[in-house]
């Protein structure tokens, strides 16, 4: 499923992504909040990657992105991608084990593992704020 967001020529606003991503927009927020909490200097950036994919949101530091969020209809995803040492803390930690399971199923890239979750509640809130904490430490 792509983005809500298609319109390569409007980026979308507050208003609009409240609107889209209904009960879920309070994880959105609570995801990026926590990443700026401890990254400061964190960059939010709308990005456009195809008229398949639309609009995500990258918050980043200089070099790489921290975390990916996807807009979708009353929902969104969030994705990350891993280096092997945060992989191994990750395999480690108290993560649920179905995200454990997901993360060691990917193909590992030249920049590491990639994973897509689904928010759909506040069922992995605690998970995906700790996943935001490894992936600023590594």
């Amino acid at each position: 499923m792509k983005s809500i967001f298609t319109n390569k020529a409007e980026t979308p606003n507050e208003v609009q992504l409240q609107e889209a991503l209904g009960k879920t927009y309070v994880y959105w927020q609570t995801f990026a909040e926590h990443t700026k909490k401890l990254y400061p200097k964190a960059i939010c950036e709308w990005n456009f990657s195809s008229e398949k994919f639309g609009w995500s949101l990258r918050i980043k530091d200089k070099k790489r992105v921290i975390i990916y969020l996807l807009p979708r209809d009353n929902f969104f995803k969030v994705a990350f991608v891993f280096g092997q040492k945060a992989t191994d803390e990750i395999m480690t930690s108290n993560i649920s084990e179905s995200i454990k399971k997901e993360l060691l199923a990917t193909k590992v890239h030249a920049e590491g593992r990639g994973i897509r979750i689904d928010i759909k509640d506040e069922t992995l809130l605690n998970d995906i704020l700790n996943l935001i904490e490894i992936k600023i430490n590594h």
